[in-house]
């Protein structure tokens, strides 16, 4: 399983203040390196954002037309690439897009994104992410002799995002922006971060990378990129990161769990945890009590089932991946808050890799569990598998893992079997990463 550590941010208000040109903000200089590329332009509504990709890739509004769409795509063939070098090479500040969602201005927006809470879903921002993220790699890869593109953009992984603030003001507009990093023969690296406005300044609240893979028209093998040329020490340092970040992935999943075995010092762990809820009055191994403040793995699950309609499809007539996400983590989010005893805010999401597109008509199932804690953390991970409804054959097409913190401490969760061994050093691994303690106001919340 590749596995893409995703911590909370040092990164504090006031530090990235938006600007033209290329600017670094950083805390810590041996460790927090965030970069922006910044230039004039009028944003786009959040709104318009999934009407462009549509204009891009030539499909139909309407569910009954996809099929001729999709049909009309097969003669952009010819507009694709033989080799990379056949691509003109594109800047950093080519595909830089900046995107309004006007919460402050249109309260009838607001509602789609408000929480009872009186806060905004992350689930919806992770949905725009997403979006924002497919738009930037068109933009770096457009042809200007074509009305379409050829090309069929995905996302294939969330490689990270760094929260650096958890409240958002439902009354407060919030700014986009963002630009490809770094690209490979076929996938492209796409930075985005997200501001809320403060007065009559935008403050930071979280920076994220996307990795996207391009394929081709009919969506059914990779196609060739437009190659980067970064421009000044900045943005080759961003460049530089994302050739360490696809090689950390590469390493991460040479050594998944599922994979190799777990090392000395994860074994003598989970040895330990064994020894602790063997029964003193007895003397088997099969007499097991849990410790005091603890909790059994299996009993942290919740579980949900969603019927994929075409009303959550992407541009591609597949569901949107965005809506995976949003699903995902408010499973995850209704976990955490039922295990912890009180409203839990995420601090990390980490390794959302998109192994299996779902189909429209699918049914989804969404299984969450807690999987390790550590004080006030709650690490949870849910697991995605799709059933057709003429076929009772589950599939995995998702993984997630989130990262929140409660209120107050909430007890240990103890693996019962070995597999859920397994599941709590997978969540161990994806915990240690991030940055603690993390030292964040007490009025900041985020739900779903």
């Amino acid at each position: 399983m590749r596995r893409a550590a995703l911590r909370l941010s040092t990164l504090r208000k006031g530090l990235l203040t938006p600007v033209r040109g290329l600017t670094q903000g950083l805390q810590n200089p041996e460790k927090d390196r965030v970069f922006h590329i910044h230039e004039a332009c009028s944003p786009i509504h959040v709104n318009h954002v999934r009407n462009k990709l549509r204009e891009i890739v030539g499909v139909s509004t309407n569910w009954r037309d996809h099929v001729k769409a999709m049909e009309e795509r097969k003669l952009l063939h010819s507009f694709l690439a033989n080799s990379q070098e056949a691509l003109p090479p594109r800047r950093m500040k080519d595909s830089y897009i900046e995107v309004l969602l006007p919460l402050g201005s249109e309260p009838a927006l607001r509602e789609k994104y408000l929480t009872v809470q009186n806060t905004v879903r992350f689930g919806r921002i992770l949905e725009d992410l997403d979006s924002l993220g497919v738009l930037i790699c068109y933009m770096h890869t457009r042809i200007p002799s074509a009305k379409m593109s050829p090309l069929s953009i995905v996302t294939a992984l969330v490689d990270k995002i760094d929260l650096c603030k958890n409240f958002l003001s439902p009354e407060q507009d919030i700014k986009f922006s963002g630009h490809i990093s770094w690209v490979g023969k076929t996938s492209m690296e796409a930075k985005m971060q997200m501001f809320q406005s403060n007065g009559n300044e935008f403050s930071p609240v979280l920076d994220a990378t996307f990795v996207m893979v391009a394929r081709d028209s009919e969506n059914k093998g990779p196609a060739f990129v437009n190659p980067l040329i970064p421009e000044g020490p900045e943005e080759e340092e961003l460049f530089r990161q994302g050739e360490l970040n696809k090689g950390r992935r590469v390493t991460l999943s040479s050594t998944s769990l599922l994979k190799m075995a777990p090392s000395a010092q994860e074994r003598m762990t989970i040895h330990e945890m064994f020894l602790s809820t063997l029964d003193p009055k007895t003397i088997s191994f099969q007499s097991r009590v849990l410790p005091p403040n603890a909790v059994w793995m299996e009993d942290s699950k919740l579980k949900s089932l969603e019927v994929c309609h075409p009303q959550e499809r992407n541009i591609f007539n597949r569901i949107f991946g965005g809506f995976l996400m949003r699903k995902a983590y408010e499973l995850g989010w209704a976990t955490a808050c039922n295990f912890g005893g009180s409203q839990p805010f995420v601090v990390a999401v980490d390794d959302i890799m998109f192994q299996k597109p779902v189909e429209i008509g699918s049914l989804l199932f969404l299984s969450s569990q807690v999987c390790f804690t550590q004080d006030k953390y709650i690490q949870v991970r849910v697991h995605s598998e799709v059933a057709s409804l003429n076929n009772k054959e589950h599939t995995t097409t998702n993984v997630f893992h989130f990262t929140f913190m409660s209120e107050k401490n909430v007890p240990l969760v103890f693996p019962r079997t070995y597999g859920e061994s397994m599941l709590y050093l997978d969540g161990q691994r994806h915990f240690n990463p991030m940055s603690v303690p993390v030292n964040l106001k007490k009025e900041y919340h985020v739900e779903p």
